[in-house]
């Protein structure tokens, strides 16, 4: 006799995602930005603010409760190249399978950010909050 026991471990080993970045081999194409439905990706340089491509506006606290004025320009994280904003990247949860930039980026360099580590549903929980239904 054969026992088969199913274990949902969701909830004690929850899917651990991360934002993306954008490594130093960036040709700055510009084939990601357009991808980003978070409007998460800025060219090297380039001012950007948590209300760009969201439903954010002015001041308001984040999910992870920093506190922001969403119309604020911030400092480029890069001057150089393409750079995403880690606060503002789902990795395209609640939009796509997979992270749009990723998909399109000719020399693979949009790759998971292991500074930035987000479970799944903290993911989805940023999308909703910035894009509410």
């Amino acid at each position: 006799m054969e026992l088969f026991l199913f274990v949902n471990l969701s909830n004690i080993y929850p899917i651990i995602a991360m934002a993306i970045i954008i490594t130093d081999e960036c040709i700055n194409c510009g084939a990601c930005e357009p991808e980003c439905p978070n409007t998460a990706i800025y060219e090297g340089a380039d001012d950007w603010r948590y209300k760009d491509g969201t439903s954010l506006k002015g001041s308001l606290v984040l999910t992870d409760g920093k506190k922001v004025d969403a119309n604020e320009a911030q400092i480029p994280i890069s001057d150089e190249l393409y750079y995403i904003v880690p606060d503002k990247c789902t990795e395209c949860v609640g939009f796509h399978e997979e992270p749009q930039c990723a998909a399109v980026c000719p020399v693979d360099c949009c790759v998971p950010d292991s500074d930035h580590v987000e479970t799944e549903d903290a993911l989805l929980a940023k999308q909703r909050f910035m894009h509410p239904e």
